[in-house]
């Protein structure tokens, strides 16, 4: 797994999540439901959601196929809120944090994205590591 390249750093452990994320894209609310969000991703073509509470603190990222599984699931409700099907809570990593650090609690958690948080929780951006 690589990260996205945004510059020719050649120590790229030392490299800054800040220097290898991308754009934050969509954020909603963690009360919308599954089917409007799907509907969010598909008008604004994009494979990834990130989602915040009502204080506009970022509580996850839910992808595109991880909400068509649910969807398709027998434990699928029409009624299902984003915030009953987050996955990894927090803490996520500020723009400070080093590539090495990220990719390793990544790794861990067996992810191919988080959102980046600054110092009051709210989201600025998305690292996603490619296969």
């Amino acid at each position: 797994m690589q990260p996205h390249a945004c510059d020719d750093d050649p120590t790229p452990s030392h490299r800054t999540v800040d220097q290898a994320m991308e754009a934050t894209g969509p954020q909603v609310g963690d009360d919308m439901t599954v089917e409007v969000a799907l509907a969010v991703m598909a008008g604004a073509r994009t494979d990834r959601l990130l989602v915040s509470d009502e204080h506009g603190l970022c509580t996850g990222l839910v992808s595109h196929a991880r909400l068509a599984a649910l969807r398709g699931s027998a434990a699928w409700t029409d009624a299902a809120r984003l915030r009953d099907v987050l996955g990894v809570p927090g803490p996520f990593p500020s723009p400070m944090t080093t590539m090495a650090d990220a990719e390793r609690a990544m790794l861990h958690g067996r992810l191919d994205a988080l959102p980046v948080v600054d110092e009051e929780g709210s989201a600025v951006g998305i690292l996603a590591l490619t296969r």
